[in-house]
């Protein structure tokens, strides 16, 4: 096993689950349990080794793998090596894993895994699609082929596996990561009651960035609770098999959002960078290399990245009365109308800007009536009016969370 995993060319396999499957025996007992583990994660039964040989194929970021996923036809060395790599790969598929521990690992060949709703059951939907796949290959080029089609149909590393992510620092560096997020919302923009004309522009402006049209950064503003956040991440239930995907940031990483950027730009996905809660106190600064990344760096912002930001304000940066003042008392400051210009371009460098109001009383209750009947709560019209306008004075307004929570607190 290890002379045909260190023969390979373009994948690096030498890592995790492999190295203590090819080490010493105790690590190879521990690569059971390893393996195991991995199923469990994925919910992923039968023949887990040639599951696990998908996983690892299908996240393995190479010359080859991200050159399918960019649907550009790899030259014919690279196809070569390619080739080579997959006689190889073809090999591992078939390898008696008896050899390597003859005892439990018998169970891994013909593993159960009860139902579950696991957080990562999407992605190990797709490794069992690319392992059905494989198994079907009667030699290495039909398995070359059938690699080719999962790199097409859903690109390859987390991104090809998972629709979310946050940026993180790594620990004692400088340098970031991307964290997938597997718990995600599942609302779709229909489940969203009303705020239809918001919706259709964010929808709109949405379906031109991901057919490669001309697309503008988005500010979605207004009052808590209308819905800003929720559409931004119903866009991901709509059009994450499109190639849509969001990247979560923030504030204090804004620093490194030109290094995020330098990451994703040449990815064959549509990314949107998600700022949640925007704004910025008066004594922040921070809003000044915002500017610089939304518009007017010298390195252009690439065509498959936009960024959606939701704020409760309008004007992102807290500003006084003084800012207005020219000559104010105390101040150091000669043409305090230019700070109060700068904070105001933050807000112009969004293409587009969504104002999401709070809805007013007729408006907060058929957005009770229709969660009820989403719901199934059965109760007279007159009743369930009421008790959602006496909910939402005891809580923090009219608003479609104030809704919502209504119906949640019904249904207890």
């Amino acid at each position: 096993m290890k002379d045909l995993i260190d023969g390979l060319c373009l994948y690096d396999l030498n890592k995790g689950i492999i190295n203590t499957l090819t080490g010493a025996e105790n690590g190879r007992i521990k690569a059971v349990g390893e393996l195991a583990a991995f199923a469990k994660k994925f919910n992923l039964g039968g023949n887990v080794w040639k599951k696990y040989l998908a996983y690892l194929i299908a996240t393995d970021e190479n010359a080859f793998s991200l050159s399918c996923e960019r649907k550009k036809t790899a030259d014919d060395k690279l196809s070569q090596l390619a080739l080579f790599d997959m006689e190889q790969l073809f090999k591992l598929w078939h390898y008696d894993l008896k050899t390597v521990y003859p005892g439990s690992v018998v169970t891994l060949l013909d593993f159960d895994v009860a139902p579950d709703e696991s957080y990562h059951g999407e992605a190990g939907e797709k490794i069992s699609y690319l392992a059905d796949n494989l198994d079907k290959a009667t030699d290495e080029r039909a398995f070359l082929a059938a690699v080719k089609d999962y790199y097409e149909k859903f690109g390859v590393g987390e991104f090809g596996l998972y629709r979310a992510f946050r940026l993180v620092s790594k620990s004692g560096s400088t340098n970031i990561e991307l964290q997938y997020i597997t718990n995600t919302e599942r609302k779709k923009l229909a489940d969203l009651v009303g705020y239809e004309s918001q919706k259709k522009q964010l929808l709109d402006n949405t379906l031109a960035f991901l057919d490669g049209k001309s697309a503008n950064n988005v500010l979605l503003y207004g009052d808590g609770g209308t819905g800003k956040s929720s559409s931004v991440k119903a866009l991901l239930s709509e059009y994450a098999d499109r190639g849509l995907r969001i990247i979560e940031v923030y504030k204090h990483q804004f620093t490194s959002i030109s290094e995020l950027i330098s990451k994703i730009k040449d990815r064959n996905y549509r990314f949107i960078l998600y700022l949640d809660d925007l704004s910025f106190e008066e004594f922040e600064t921070e809003y000044k290399y915002f500017k610089a990344i939304i518009e007017g760096g010298i390195e252009c912002r690439p065509s498959n990245v936009l960024i959606y930001a939701t704020s409760n304000r309008r004007h992102l940066v807290k500003e006084t009365f003084s800012d207005r003042n020219d000559m104010h008392v105390g101040s150091d400051e000669v043409h305090r109308s230019d700070t109060l210009a700068e904070k105001l371009s933050l807000v112009a460098r969004f293409g587009l800007t969504i104002l999401f109001t709070s809805p007013n009383q007729e408006e907060y209750l058929n957005i009770v009536r229709a969660l009820a009947k989403r719901a199934g709560i059965d109760m007279p019209d007159v009743e369930l009016c009421t008790r959602a306008l006496q909910w939402q004075m005891r809580g923090s307004g009219k608003s479609g969370r104030t809704a919502q929570q209504f119906i949640d607190s019904l249904n207890k």
